[in-house]
C-alpha cells in the first residue's frame, strides 16, 4: 500500500525492507546468508529507521513529497530518480473461454542508491545511481497453484531501466511498454511461466490523494505521489508448462514516488483494488499500528464510470475482517476475507480469495493475489475482482529488525 498507499498501498515500494534487501543484493553483500557478517557501518548506512535515507539518516538530498504538485503525463509515467524509491504495479485477473481463471502481478521497483547533489559523471556503462528490482506472480485457480519469482538488476548497460518518452518501464526481458496511444504490451517469462498481454486504457490516469499527493503520516514528506490506471482492458496468452491459454479481463496500474517508509508505530497496511462490473472501480488501504489499530492516515479513492473520483477519509469507510489462512510457509496469520462497507455510497461488499495461498515469498515476506467480489451498490447487486495486499503480517514493515 498491496498493496497503497504497492503498491501500493501507496505506501512503500511494495516494501521498503524488499528495497533494502535488493541493494544489498546488487551490491554483493547476500541479504540472508551474510547480513550478519556484514561491516556495521554498511549496514547502518543502508538499513535505517524509518523516514531516514541512505545520505544522512534525514532525507536530505533525496526529493520529498511535501505537498500536491502538477502531475503530467507522459513525463509522470517514467522514473523520478531524485526521489528514493518508486514502483510500477501491474495486477489483473483474467480468463479463458473454458473457464480457467488466473491472478497475475508484475512490479518493478526503482531504489536512488545516492541522493542527486552527490552523483557524479562516471565512464563505464556499468556505472549506475540506481538499482531495480522486479516480482512477477501467477496465480492459476483452476490448479490452485501460486507462482512467484524474482530479478534484481543495476540500472546501467540497458538491464533495467524506466523512461516517459515511449514508455518503458523494464528489467532484463520483463517489461511493460506502450505500442499505440493508451495500449501497452505486458511480457514476462520464467521457468515455464510466461504472461503475454496488450492492455488498454479505458479511463486514464486516476490522481489519488488531494491531486495525486498521498499523505502517510504526520511527519513531513511522509507521503508519495500516486495514481492508478484503474481498468486496463487485457487480452493475450498464459502459459504454464506445456500450456497455453487465450485469455481476457481487466488489469490494474499503480505507480508512485516518494522519500519516506512508515512512520513510527506503523506496521504494514491492506490495500485493495476492486473492479466491479458495472464500470465502478475502488481503491482503498488501511495502515495498520503496532497497537492494534488503524491510523487516519488511511484512505481510498472511487472511481466513476465516467473517470470522476471521490476521495475516502479514514472515516468513510469501514473494513471487516471475517477469516483468516495462517501460511505453513511463515506461520503469518493473514485476513482471507472481508467485508468492506462506504455508508454514503451504499455500498457494501464482499471480498474474497481466490486461493488462499498467495503469500509472495521472496526477499521479503507478503501477502499479494486474486481476489472475487460481490455486494450491492446503490441497492442493485455488484460483482466484480480485484486484488489485495498485505504487509506487516509475516514480520513489521516498521525498518525494525
Amino acid at each position: 500500500m498491496n498493496s497503497q498507499e504497492r503498491k501500493k498501498p501507496a505506501i512503500s515500494a511494495v516494501l521498503f525492507l524488499v528495497l533494502i534487501a535488493m541493494l544489498l543484493t546488487i551490491l554483493g553483500i547476500g541479504w540472508w546468508q551474510q547480513q550478519q557478517n556484514t561491516a556495521p557501518g554498511l549496514v547502518s548506512e543502508l538499513i535505517l529507521p524509518e523516514n531516514r535515507s541512505v545520505q544522512s539518516g534525514d532525507g536530505q538530498g533525496f526529493t520529498r513529497a511535501e505537498g500536491p504538485q502538477p502531475m503530467n503525463f507522459p513525463a509522470d509515467f517514467g522514473a523520478h530518480p531524485d526521489y528514493q524509491t518508486e514502483w510500477w504495479y501491474y495486477t489483473g485477473n483474467l480468463n479463458d473461454t473454458a473457464g480457467n481463471h488466473f491472478g497475475y502481478q508484475l512490479t518493478f521497483f526503482r531504489r536512488a542508491l545516492i541522493p542527486a547533489d552527490q552523483r557524479s559523471a562516471r565512464t563505464s556503462a556499468w556505472a549506475t545511481d540506481q538499482a531495480y528490482m522486479a516480482h512477477f506472480a501467477l496465480t492459476d485457480v483452476t490448479e490452485n497453484r501460486h507462482l512467484s519469482f524474482e530479478r534484481l538488476a543495476r540500472g546501467a548497460a540497458g538491464l533495467a531501466g524506466a523512461q516517459s518518452d515511449d514508455y518503458r518501464v523494464w528489467l532484463e526481458d520483463w517489461y511493460v511498454e506502450q505500442t499505440a496511444p493508451q495500449t501497452y504490451h505486458l511480457y514476462a517469462s520464467r521457468e515455464g511461466v510466461r504472461i503475454d498481454l496488450i492492455l488498454r486504457d479505458e479511463k486514464g490516469p486516476i490522481l489519488h490523494g488531494e491531486d495525486g499527493y498521498s499523505q502517510k503520516g504526520p511527519d513531513p514528506g511522509n507521503a508519495s505521489y500516486y495514481y492508478s490506471q484503474t481498468r486496463l482492458d487485457s487480452e493475450g496468452t498464459i502459459s504454464v508448462g506445456e500450456k497455453s491459454f487465450a485469455v481476457r479481463g481487466l488489469s490494474w496500474k499503480d505507480h508512485e514516488f516518494s522519500t519516506s517508509a512508515l512512520s513510527e508505530g506503523q506496521i504494514g497496511w491492506d490495500w485493495f483494488s476492486i473492479q466491479l462490473e458495472d464500470n465502478y472501480e475502488l481503491m482503498v488501504f488501511q495502515i495498520r499500528r503496532a497497537d492494534g489499530t488503524i491510523d487516519s492516515y488511511s484512505s481510498g479513492t472511487l472511481i466513476t464510470p465516467t473517470g470522476e473520483t471521490r476521495h475516502l477519509n479514514r472515516d468513510d469507510f469501514q473494513i471487516e475482517v471475517v477469516d483468516t489462512w495462517k501460511s505453513p510457509e511463515t506461520g503469518a496469520v493473514y485476513p482471507s476475507r472481508w467485508m468492506i462497507s462506504v455508508p454514503a455510497e451504499d455500498l457494501q461488499l464482499e471480498i474474497l480469495p481466490y486461493s488462499a495461498d498467495q503469500e509472495m515469498n521472496l526477499s521479503y515476506n507478503y501477502w499479494e493475489g486474486a481476489v472475487r467480489i460481490s455486494g450491492r451498490y446503490a441497492g442493485q447487486e455488484v460483482r466484480g475482482n480485484g486484488y489485495v495486499e498485505m504487509t506487516g503480517y509475516a514480520g513489521s514493515m516498521s525498518g525494525e529488525f
